[in-house]
């Protein structure tokens, strides 16, 4: 059968509350159609503007088929570009970060400046045109601090996304801090089954005892079940916007990015197994309480993020396979926190790097049970998987409008 009929009969089959047929977690033609109705055309979060401090400094990346160098040039503008020579189509930029003058392709030595412009291209002949051989530029935009790309000939406006997350993240002035440390693991298991374990805490009691001395279990934690009407919730979102800052709950239209504030537990400000701050100085000088909990930062199909007084930790999703998917956390402080004096490497990153581990075993354990013959769809937790639910939702409802030709795919509900 033709896969995209075959999605496509799929996706209008699915029943509501449950999760996806097998073709969906383990199928490679599947994949490939994940690939182009999502992942090649939508904006995808792929590092920070700290990450590229200055003229010249870049980093890389592989959004499937496609290599990427994200740059900064030397007006200090971000630049995107497929990282793929104009002369015979290898790499340029082969390292993960570093800074460069010029992009040199180093097969044979190809020389772009940082806007794209080639250069130098020698022994070519008197009729060859530089000009028409920059490199190919790529979408890109930043937002307080958050670069997204987007491989589409045509993007989508990003325009609503700025305007949606600024008021969130900007009082806590992500351009002016850095990676304390980052860490990539790799999940062997689609990267659909990494979302669904992210969202829900279903699972958390037992596997997660270090994030759960800070981090609630509860449902209306993650900012779709229930979130408005939970006394605590509300009562926190009050005080966080008393001291300036957006906390309410907001979901796209589409539900494909949504961003909240919760409390952590008890007295807990931050990631730690005592609940005490993990960095002495605060990650941004315009945030003076402790009492902010987490700013959580969700958009689809890239990226989570949580952002607290004293530090803030972002994750990157990118598939490799139809059953492999890369997971990058970062740890971000501020600029002049100084590592041994301000915060201790190993406290920062304990609770989210062994959670991390945790999740990778349970997604490897999801991804082998599900090749089994006998797996069917199975129905989510009404009380605790409302997240998984509409992640599961904005999946369907996005590549079957792709399939059917609507470019403005939307929710039919909200969970």
């Amino acid at each position: 059968m033709d896969t995209r009929k075959d999605m496509l009969e799929r996706l209008k089959s699915h029943q509501p509350g449950y999760s996806l047929d097998q073709a969906f977690y383990t199928d490679p033609e599947f994949f490939k159609l994940d690939m182009e109705l999502i992942w090649y055309r939508d904006w995808l979060f792929i590092g920070h503007d700290c990450e590229l401090p200055k003229p010249g400094s870049y980093i890389t990346v592989q959004i499937g088929e496609y290599p990427v160098v994200v740059v900064r040039d030397a007006k200090g503008t971000i630049r995107a570009f497929h990282n793929t020579c104009r002369h015979r189509g290898s790499r340029v930029c082969t390292a993960a970060k570093g800074t460069a003058a010029k992009l040199v392709c180093p097969y044979h030595q190809w020389t772009y400046d940082l806007d794209g412009r080639l250069v130098f291209a020698r022994q070519m002949g008197a009729e060859f045109d530089a000009s028409q051989f920059g490199l190919k530029p790529i979408a890109c935009e930043s937002a307080a601090g958050y670069l997204f790309v987007c491989l589409a000939d045509e993007p989508a406006d990003f325009a609503p996304v700025r305007a949606r997350l600024e008021p969130y993240l900007a009082p806590h002035r992500l351009t002016e801090t850095k990676i304390a440390f980052e860490s990539t693991i790799i999940e062997k298991g689609n990267w659909k089954l990494v979302w669904e374990n992210n969202r829900e805490c279903y699972h958390c009691a037992g596997n997660h005892p270090e994030l759960c001395k800070t981090f609630p279990e509860a449902p209306t934690a993650t900012g779709i079940q229930g979130s408005k009407s939970d006394p605590e919730i509300v009562a926190h979102w009050e005080r966080c916007e008393a001291a300036g800052l957006p906390s309410t709950f907001e979901i796209s239209d589409d539900g494909q990015y949504r961003v909240t504030r919760v409390p952590l537990l008890r007295d807990a400000v931050s990631y730690t197994m005592t609940g005490k701050r993990a960095v002495k100085k605060n990650l941004s000088d315009s945030v003076s309480t402790d009492r902010i909990g987490a700013l959580l930062l969700y958009h689809y199909p890239t990226t989570w993020n949580h952002v607290l007084g004293d530090h803030a930790v972002t994750f990157r999703v990118l598939p490799i396979s139809a059953t492999e998917t890369a997971v990058t956390t970062k740890w971000l402080v501020h600029k002049d926190a100084v590592e041994g004096v301000d915060y201790d490497l190993a406290e920062l990153t304990h609770v989210w790097t062994e959670t991390n581990d945790q999740d990778r075993r349970i997604v490897e354990e999801n991804a082998f049970g599900i090749t089994s013959p006998a797996y069917r769809p199975g129905p989510y937790s009404e009380e605790h998987e409302g997240g998984v639910m509409q992640f599961v939702e904005w999946y369907c409802n996005f590549a079957e409008d792709r399939l059917t030709g609507d470019a403005k795919p939307a929710l039919r509900s909200v969970a």
